[in-house]
């Protein structure tokens, strides 16, 4: 899979062949950096000062290298799309191979962030359920009203914690909700879904 870099992107980029591949390096340092803990202008200041560059171009520069390197590490795409993606950027060979290597050296540990930013989410753990029927009252001798009770565990961490929820339904709006959720399934596996997930990813 190769990246689509818009233009903006490219443009932030452009001022990586300005400088030198080692002080590339750095701006990979300092893109770790700032996905750890945040942005610093100080860190901004001294690099512009170091390269006698605007601030404006350094923070361009690194916030460019830093979207580079998250979305190849969120899409886990090998080395080769990787070169691929960096080679329409018109880099020299020198400059690839060293975003290559940032790549390489930091993918794993930008998933690890990466994962972390990321709120967990519940997931299914598991579903009970009862059906009751009241067949009459002391109104209505012959009355058939059908109710479904379930009770439903989600686990939130991966040391088992949850939380549970009792809900109850009638069988027609259990049938429609059924429905609903199998024509939601049925349009994400479209072609047009498909797409539209992999640019969202």
């Amino acid at each position: 899979m190769l990246l689509v870099l818009s233009e903006e992107h490219r443009e932030h980029l452009s001022m990586l062949p300005q400088v030198d591949p080692s002080v590339v390096g750095e701006f990979g340092r300092i893109a770790l950096e700032f996905l750890r803990r945040g942005t610093s202008p100080k860190i901004y200041e001294g690099a512009a000062r170091k390269l006698g560059v605007s601030v404006e171009a350094v923070q361009q520069g690194v916030e460019g290298l830093m979207f580079l390197l998250m979305e190849s590490s969120k899409h886990t795409i090998s080395e080769v799309d990787f070169m691929d993606s960096v080679l329409v950027l018109g880099f020299g060979e020198e400059l690839n191979q060293v975003l290559l290597q940032l790549y390489r050296d930091n993918q794993v540990q930008i998933r690890r962030i990466l994962s972390q930013l990321i709120p967990s989410q519940p997931a299914f753990h598991q579903l009970e359920w009862r059906l009751d029927v009241q067949l009459a009252s002391r109104s209505l001798r012959q009355r058939l009203v059908p109710t479904i009770t379930m009770r439903l565990m989600l686990s939130e961490s991966e040391e088992g914690k949850g939380s549970t929820w009792v809900l109850q339904t009638d069988p027609s709006t259990l049938l429609h909700l059924i429905s609903t959720l199998e024509a939601a399934l049925a349009a994400v596996k479209t072609s047009h879904s498909r797409r539209i997930l992999r640019n969202i990813k």
